[in-house]
Parts: structure tokens; sequence; C-alpha cells
């Protein structure tokens, strides 16, 4: 299994942009499908956007056109480029790799991912 570990959360206003990034273990980054899940205090996990490894890629409606995830498979990095931040976008973001049963697949069902992240807190104030 890949070991990944997010970075780049914090406290930002509304309004505001941020990216985080993903930092993947080992030589096989690019052989794993990929995926931002976040989770808020009280709510169930929820599929963010997810990439494959051709970099198709797929978003939850609630963040269409304002976030872009992307991959760097020279540097073992996924990204979530973050814009038009709102308050209700705060959560625990994690980041996710699947074994994908193609290069066009991505996932949206947090079963289909086999290593996570610890998660980073982006908070957003009003």
């Amino acid at each position: 299994q890949v070991q990944l570990e997010e970075s780049g959360g914090g406290l930002v206003q509304a309004g505001d942009s941020l990216r985080l990034s993903c930092a993947a273990s080992g030589r096989t980054f690019s052989t794993y499908a990929m995926g931002w899940f976040r989770q808020a205090p009280g709510k169930e996990r929820e599929f963010v956007a997810g990439i494959s490894l051709s970099s198709t890629t797929g978003y939850a409606e609630s963040v269409k056109g304002r976030f872009t995830i992307s991959r760097d498979n020279a540097k073992n990095t996924l990204y979530l480029q973050m814009t038009s931040l709102k308050p209700d976008d705060t959560a625990v973001y994690f980041c996710a790799a699947a074994r994908p049963r193609g290069r066009l697949y991505y996932y949206s069902r947090d079963t289909e991912y086999e290593s996570w992240g610890q998660g980073t807190q982006v908070t957003v104030s009003s």
C-alpha cells in the first residue's frame, strides 16, 4: 500500500483560496487512482474530487467550478486547489488511493479506496 500525508490546511475567510497537497510514499503513486474526501463535524465523510491514471477528473456538485484536483506523478503528489471557499467547506480533508480497473477510472465511493491519509483541517470563517 502507498502511504499518504496531507498538508496545506488552515483557517481562511470566505472567498479565499487554499491549496491542499497529498504526498505519497513509494514509487507506485502513478499506478493509483486518487481522490479527495472531506468530513465535517457530525456529518459523514463525503466525496470531493477524484482523478484517474490518465488525469480524468470528477467532482462533487457542491465543489464543481470552485475546486480543481490534479496530480504530479514525478513528485508523487496529489493536489486540491480550492477557490471561492465557503463556510460549508469547513471539514477535515483526506486524500485516498485506489487500485483502478483502468486508466480512465476514478471513484466517488470511499469503499473503493485502500489507503488513506490522516487528514488536514480546513476552516472557512464567514
